[in-house]
């Protein structure tokens, strides 16, 4: 039995919550994700709604390991996190997720429902946005970013979703608002490098970084600085997250299970796959699958549906093989 198997170490199903758009074999809640609108493609990477019910005691406690920027609002439940800053408690609020560099420890006491807009790398500069070094490990109020009275504050997108409409409908609520932003901030968009090497750590987050440099035909210290002003951290940061990220997300059941073996390849062996993913998640792979992970497979699992379309790998228009009504 390895550590990133499956056979003897199922999950436990008894969570207590009921997802309204759909759960995983192992009955953890999944959110109703797509990519944006073709307007929005250049700046966002995915947009998604979660709505789960819950006792109100109902506690969960968990976390979340995401590689983007993410804006979202909070319209059900009572939040709370432990951040860069400090623990914080949050409810019926807009806010930016800086990415993380390490597991963020994540509760939320009894129903909840958000929307959400994961950005892409290069996106929040492009939208004159904070230094995204600045935000890792942040949860940051939406008015002290992009907050304006006349585009938008926090109470103002509490008003205009509606918390009793469909999922969908928040989503065309939220790109509305996106381009809004967009049109805002006049339109740049990230360099075609940063999206380039977004989708090469899709791809292969074992890649060269001079290799990409030369093959794209850019100064490997300029590819450096680029990387680490859109995505806040070191190329090589990125690649050892996006390593980690792939192996969570097949240990929660929400990757495609033919590639189980070609990313624990990706390790020089056993224990360095244990101790890379321990640094990421703070336990081990084996701890990470018998635990109840609610909130990170919600993250993981938008996050492998977008690397899967963007590398051709699965039709948007077909249903997920991980996904339960």
């Amino acid at each position: 039995m390895t550590e990133t198997g499956h056979e003897d170490n199922r999950v436990d199903t008894s969570l207590g919550l009921r997802s309204l758009l759909g759960h995983t074999a192992a009955g953890e809640p999944l959110s109703l994700n797509r990519a944006p609108c073709e307007e929005l493609s250049p700046w966002v990477a995915r947009v998604y709604a979660t709505q789960v019910e819950a006792e109100p005691d109902h506690l969960i406690e968990c976390g979340l390991v995401a590689d983007t920027p993410i804006l979202r609002v909070l319209f059900r439940g009572e939040w709370g996190a432990e951040t860069r800053d400090g623990h914080g408690r949050y409810s019926n609020a807009a806010l930016f997720f800086g990415p993380h560099t390490r597991r963020m420890p994540v509760t939320v006491k009894g129903s909840f429902a958000t929307v959400g807009v994961a950005l892409k790398p290069g996106a929040v500069s492009a939208l004159r946005g904070p230094p995204v070094p600045d935000t890792l490990d942040r949860i940051i109020l939406y008015d002290h970013i992009y907050g304006n009275e006349n585009w938008g504050t926090s109470a103002q997108l509490l008003e205009w979703f509606d918390p009793a409409g469909p999922p969908e409908r928040w989503l065309r609520v939220a790109e509305i608002l996106l381009q809004q932003l967009v049109e805002r901030a006049g339109g740049a968009k990230p360099d075609p490098i940063v999206a380039a090497f977004d989708r090469a750590a899709f791809a292969d987050p074992n890649l060269s970084i001079g290799d990409f440099a030369a093959e794209h035909g850019i100064d490997r210290r300029r590819l450096e600085r680029l990387i680490k002003k859109s995505f806040g951290q070191t190329p090589k940061q990125v690649l050892r997250r996006a390593r980690a990220l792939d192996i969570a997300a097949n240990l929660r059941g929400v990757a495609d299970d033919e590639e189980a073996e070609e990313l624990a390849l990706r390790y020089y062996d056993q224990s360095h796959m244990i101790r890379e993913f321990s640094a990421f998640f703070g336990m081990t792979p084996k701890q990470f699958l018998r635990r109840p992970q609610p909130l990170m497979t919600l993250a993981l699992e938008a996050r492998q549906a977008r690397r899967l379309e963007v590398l051709g790998r699965h039709d948007p228009s077909a249903s997920y093989p991980w996904r339960r009504a």
